[in-house]
């Protein structure tokens, strides 16, 4: 059981150390919402990995913000609950909005393991020490500034190299890349660019031995997707269009794909992203943990996720500092030869760097029940 007294609400905005280009635009910065839940003398901490415009999903920080507000936080403060499920209980008569919701279960999932004095991945059933990780590149200027901020992440030692491509940049970079490091893990990741016009486009990549295309058809489709995996001989990786376990279910069951990377907070929680885990895992379809460019808060729950057992590709959690100069954390998270380790400790492990964050956030606000 656990209550929580009160929360904070900080939003802070951090520049990237690296332009950031996929099919959606040019990303230079990130704003970062963040829910600290108080509650028997500890603390739980989440991230919002919603954007500024709806871009990747239909849900904005502006949105999220005025929910958290207004509807989610007041139905759960100065409540006691027995277990984060049950919290999730309360906010289940809403509908969508999973990114919103999922900060308030993400905070209470660490809220309790820190209660519970237990790792949040031993908490959810995962059992690794360390994590394989990969790394996901932007749109570079050209084929060989690709192949070159790929050759630096590869002597690096990440375990899986993800290329955003979008149509008109795609088949030549990817042969580029693939030419010049044969042996590599290498996936693509079109952010839902393409539509089944770009069939034959698609088709080409299979030449190019990649260990899936990531969601290149619309961020709401199962349907087309299973179509063109009929097409394709490299499996598709859903990743938009996965909300929730049961989308996980259909699309497994249509073909839509072969491989799901499960973003925690896309799909609402930690609670449910552990079912689709297991739905993938009853499919014989693996996992892979997505990233949102987390900041350390994020990016701590992503690695404990990942070390349920179906997590056998490498995830997007590679190490901080390829993102930022200071981060929102105390502890680093870095990863060694492709292997980030699981943050020691109660709950995801990491602590929220108060001095760092109170001088540069544009938003702090503290709510009572």
């Amino acid at each position: 059981m656990f209550t929580i007294e009160s929360a904070e609400l900080l939003v802070v905005r951090l520049p990237l150390k690296f332009r950031f280009e996929t099919s959606f635009g040019v990303q230079t910065e990130k704003v970062v919402p963040l829910l600290v839940l108080h509650g028997d003398g500890v603390q739980g901490v989440s991230e919002g990995t919603m954007e500024f415009a709806p871009m990747y999903r239909e849900e904005t920080i502006a949105g999220a913000l005025g929910l958290l507000r207004s509807v989610f936080l007041p139905r759960v403060l100065g409540r006691s609950f027995a277990n984060p499920e049950a919290l999730n209980d309360a906010l289940g008569s809403f509908r969508g909005n999973r990114m919103a919701r999922a900060m308030v279960e993400m905070a209470a999932w660490d809220l309790w393991a820190r209660q519970l004095g237990v790792p949040l991945g031993q908490l959810l059933g995962g059992r690794k020490d360390a994590v394989e990780v990969g790394v996901s590149l932007g749109i570079q200027p050209d084929e060989a500034a690709t192949v070159d901020v790929v050759r630096r992440h590869v002597e690096q030692g990440y375990r899986r190299i993800k290329l955003k491509i979008k149509p008109g940049w795609d088949v030549q970079p990817v042969r580029a890349v693939r030419e010049a490091f044969p042996d590599i893990r290498l996936t693509v990741d079109a952010n839902s660019a393409y539509t089944l016009a770009d069939t034959g486009r698609l088709r080409a990549l299979d030449a190019f031995g990649l260990t899936y295309i990531e969601q290149p058809l619309a961020w709401d489709d199962l349907v087309d997707h299973a179509q063109l995996q009929r097409s394709l001989s490299t499996p598709l990786c859903l990743d938009e269009s996965v909300a929730s376990a049961q989308d996980a279910r259909k699309g497994l069951a249509l073909g839509s794909g072969g491989v799901v990377n499960v973003k925690v907070a896309r799909v609402g929680g930690h609670a449910e992203a552990r079912r689709v885990h297991d739905v993938a895992q009853a499919f014989g379809a693996p996992v892979w943990c997505g990233g949102m460019l987390e900041s350390g808060i994020g990016r701590a729950h992503n690695i404990h996720l990942s070390t349920l057992p179906n997590f056998t590709l490498p995830g997007d959690t590679s190490s901080a500092s390829r993102y930022w100069e200071k981060d929102v954390i105390l502890e680093g998270l870095e990863a060694t030869d492709g292997l980030m380790p699981v943050p020691q400790g109660p709950g995801t492990g990491v602590t929220l760097d108060r001095e760092f964050v109170s001088r540069v956030a544009e938003v702090q606000e503290e709510f009572r029940a």
